[in-house]
């Protein structure tokens, strides 16, 4: 995902990769001069794949959330981040008669509770469509 360089001057982008990639081969593909590498370190011991994403999905996420304020990254068509070709992230449907049903079914898929949620049905003048919004890390 891009984003302006403190100074103001110039673009550098950050990229997460599920594997371990060569720094000569991050450089040649990128051709556009500094290439800075960082290992996600510190991973609890057993974590497995899912744990390793959202740690990078967190370290990550901090570089978008500072675009929202941004008047040129709030343009209609711009985005904020981009998913490499071949590696769409699956999608996942799931469905029931009420909220802690499909709630169930989520953290069931996820391997574990949300760390946030929001409920409508929490907010007494709530005039629209019900939602429910979970996140987790």
């Amino acid at each position: 995902m891009p984003e302006w360089h403190k100074t103001g001057h110039g673009l550098h982008v950050h990229f997460a990769v599920g594997r371990y990639v060569p720094r000569s081969l991050i450089e040649e593909a990128w051709g556009r001069g500094f290439v800075h590498i960082k290992l996600l370190s510190a991973m609890p011991v057993g974590s497995g794949p899912r744990e390793e994403a959202r740690r990078a999905a967190g370290y990550l996420s901090k570089y978008v959330a500072k675009t929202f304020d941004d008047p040129e990254f709030r343009s209609l068509g711009l985005h904020r981040y981009d998913v490499a070709q071949g590696f769409q992230p699956e999608k996942v449907t799931l469905a029931g008669r009420t909220v802690d049903d499909v709630l169930d079914q989520a953290c069931e898929a996820m391997g574990a509770d949300p760390e946030q949620f929001w409920w409508s049905g929490d907010v007494a003048d709530w005039d629209r469509p019900p939602s429910v919004w979970a996140q987790w890390r």
